[in-house]
């Protein structure tokens, strides 16, 4: 791609290089998300192969294997679905203040989770399992806003959308393997449930080893990324492999990088002019500081954001709590808080349908199956169409669709489509608000604590849904499943209209859609 680039010798042919690669040609289509994404992607896909073969079998583990009952299960569901919300804004908070090292505190996070899925072979009553799911959401509230700050920085405004929806349609994609694979072990195997928790350690580690490898964890390298346009990106693109190319000396690379800002800030047709001063052929040694420009030498050997950027200050947890200040931000975090308290979890969903329809249990770990095959059939398309149509209409309808799969547990329709039409629904939910919501937040968040803020959300979140599972368990106790449901339709169906008459989402885009 880069052959012209590459043969060339004098700054005068990498520059006009760069410059003609900065121009895109016709009818040819810009990557829709960069490799940071796609790497990060891939260690969700992994890591949920992981935790989804965990999860296909956890609820039937516990309540026929264990003997739990829907409260007791609601505390563990409320544990493993609402205990990382005590973590996501102190890991948010230490990839902010690390100086950028979201990959670090993220792969911490990886590295935990993978390391309580062997205790699970030993853990046999409620206290021990509590303990170690508890650990196990840990890890995930140590990565996820890691995470997500990191495709949040990888990416522009104008597709945040479509780049959350990518990963979290690998992500899908491992959920959608997770099942199956654990439905294949139960069916090959005597003790069904030892050997899944013990391949889900095995491939949990291999995620970890993929994020170490392959994810970038340069905390300059991100914002130059996001930073730069399309046009200084292909510029640079075009540059680097000259550079490599040719060997320069010293003083030479000094200069070039001095010349660089002024070349910049001049017309084009000036350009020419400044890059037609001489540099010196001879090698200089590295200490000495190049005489062509007025601009100070940066040192040898340093990367080019790196020589550009200013240092950022350090960012503070009061900084970061402080960003609930902001109205755009403390309404998205409202929303997402209220509808998070009426939203069923899946296990729930799960044991409702089989409930309602007597799945045998032999077949139960196939039912994740049908929300994440559709999640991962909806999760691009949607965050296209969140781009162009707003992300809090697309958020709110996604709740519509879920309010719609507990209509259709509270019918008498016993049909054989039924699990079919609510498992969709159900994955028709999770594409649509799952990184739809982080890519609306994303907006109104500093490029410097964009992991603190998405943490404040995603932990105002966890809460709700940690508090509505146990409500949940214990109103099934009390009055039945039914019951139970119905009264979570219509709470949802009242946060929604709050939120929807809210409007937090005000911000345009550049060419001035609706966020």
């Amino acid at each position: 791609m880069y052959l012209a680039d590459s043969r060339a010798g004098t700054p005068e042919t990498a520059a006009a290089s760069a410059e003609s690669a900065a121009r895109p040609r016709a009818g040819r289509r810009l990557t829709a998300v960069g490799p940071t994404v796609l790497a990060l992607g891939t260690v969700s896909l992994i890591t949920d192969v992981s935790s989804e073969m965990v999860t296909a079998v956890l609820p039937l583990y516990l309540v026929a294997g264990l003997g739990l009952s829907p409260l007791g299960f609601g505390l563990l569901d409320g544990i493993y679905n609402g205990f990382s919300a005590l973590v996501r804004l102190a890991g948010g908070h230490l990839a902010d203040r690390g100086g950028g090292r979201h990959k670090w505190v993220a792969g911490a996070g990886y590295a935990l989770s993978a390391a309580c899925k062997p205790l699970l072979l030993v853990a046999q009553t409620l206290t021990p399992i509590g303990l170690v799911l508890a650990a196990d959401r840990t890890g995930k509230g140590l990565r996820t806003a890691p995470r997500d700050a990191l495709i949040s920085l990888s990416s522009s405004p104008a597709t945040r959308g479509r780049a959350f929806g990518v990963p979290r349609a690998m992500d899908t994609a491992g959920a959608l393997l997770g099942p199956l694979v654990a439905f294949l072990i139960l069916r090959a195997t005597v003790d069904g449930y030892d050997a899944v928790f013990t391949v889900s350690f095995c491939v949990a580690v291999v995620g970890v080893l993929v994020l170490v490898l392959f994810v970038p964890g340069g905390p300059t390298a991100r914002v130059t990324s996001v930073t730069e346009t399309p046009a200084q990106r292909a510029a640079s693109a075009a540059e680097a492999p000259a550079a490599r190319a040719v060997p320069v000396a010293p003083a030479q690379r000094a200069a070039s990088v001095a010349e660089a800002p002024a070349a910049q800030a001049m017309p084009v047709a000036e350009t020419p002019a400044a890059r037609a001063v001489p540099v010196p052929e001879t090698p200089a040694k590295p200490t000495a500081a190049p005489a062509p420009a007025p601009a100070p030498a940066p040192a040898e050997g340093a990367a080019p954001a790196e020589r550009a950027a200013p240092p950022a200050p350090r960012p503070t947890l009061r900084a970061a709590l402080a960003l609930l200040r902001r109205p755009e931000l403390r309404g998205i975090a409202l929303c997402a808080l209220l509808l998070g308290l009426a939203t069923v979890s899946d296990s729930f969903m799960f044991l409702l349908l089989q409930h309602r329809l007597g799945v045998p249990d032999r077949w139960f770990a196939l039912l994740p199956v049908g929300t994440a095959a559709a999640f991962l059939l909806l999760a691009v398309p949607l965050g296209r169409l969140a781009d162009r149509a707003g992300r809090w209409r697309v958020f709110l309808a996604g709740h519509g669709a879920l309010l719609l799969a507990y209509g259709l547990l509270l019918t008498s329709w016993h049909g054989t489509a039924l699990p079919f039409a609510v498992l969709f629904l159900h994955g028709g939910f999770y594409a649509a608000t799952d990184g739809v919501l982080m890519a609306a937040a994303s907006d109104s968040v500093p490029q410097e604590l964009r992991s603190s803020g998405l943490a404040l959300v995603q932990t105002g979140q966890a809460l709700a849904r940690f508090v509505c599972s146990l409500a949940f368990g214990a109103a099934w106790t009390a009055w039945g499943d039914r019951t139970a449901l119905m009264a979570s339709a219509v709470a949802l169906a009242l946060c929604a209209l709050f939120s929807l008459s809210l409007r937090p989402v005000r911000r345009t885009l550049p060419e001035g859609r609706l966020v």
